[in-house]
């Protein structure tokens, strides 16, 4: 879910909102100020809405917070520092890949980062509070899902690939494993600023 928002709305770059004094160890407060900076970072762009997607994480001291962000246009730092009002932050456009790798490949890298942070709250006890998310997203940005339907895998790929206006950049089929075991399986990808 995490990797899917962030591809379908571009979040490429990465920001952290870290607590000065007094710090945050409670994560339904956590929530609160994160929801009260996202409202407050709307305005300050000028009430659009915003996609966003983050994501909780203690710092080494195992007690006390701090947040992974992304977004999908420019801000700021010091609007986003403004608007957080509780200490320090940062943000940077996500690059390291290959040259040309466009809106689409950098959101693929900040979901892989923010992947990580939720997977993170899997084993950190203490980090998620019983019936809290491990992570947020901005309302009214879900990508919408479209189901395909074909007699064979290679229709369904000539669909996908009609509807993207490309191949498929990776493919994968379960038939070229020697050792799979279970239902057959074909996975592709597409790249490109789709």
């Amino acid at each position: 879910m995490v990797r899917r928002y962030c591809a379908a709305n571009r979040l490429n770059r990465m920001g952290t909102l870290t607590y000065g004094e007094p710090r945050c160890s409670d994560p339904a407060e956590v929530r609160q100020h994160v929801g009260l900076f996202f409202r407050e970072l709307r305005t300050r762009l000028g009430g659009d809405p915003l996609p966003y997607l983050w994501v909780p994480e203690l710092h080494k001291d195992g007690v006390h917070f701090h947040v992974h962000f992304a977004v999908g246009r420019y801000v700021p730092q010091r609007l986003i520092k403004s608007a957080w009002g509780r200490g320090f932050v940062s943000i940077k456009q996500l690059g390291g890949g290959p040259v040309g790798l466009g809106k689409l490949g950098e959101a693929r890298i900040a979901a892989r980062y923010l992947s990580k942070y939720v997977g993170k709250s899997f084993d950190e006890a203490g980090l998620r509070a019983m019936g809290m998310h491990r992570y947020d997203v901005a309302e009214g940005f879900q990508p919408r899902k479209l189901k395909l339907y074909g007699r064979t895998s290679e229709s369904v790929i000539d669909q996908a690939s009609a509807l993207f206006g490309c191949a498929p950049a990776v493919r994968w089929n379960s038939d070229q494993m020697e050792l799979w075991v279970g239902p057959p399986a074909i996975w592709a990808q597409w790249d490109g600023d789709l």
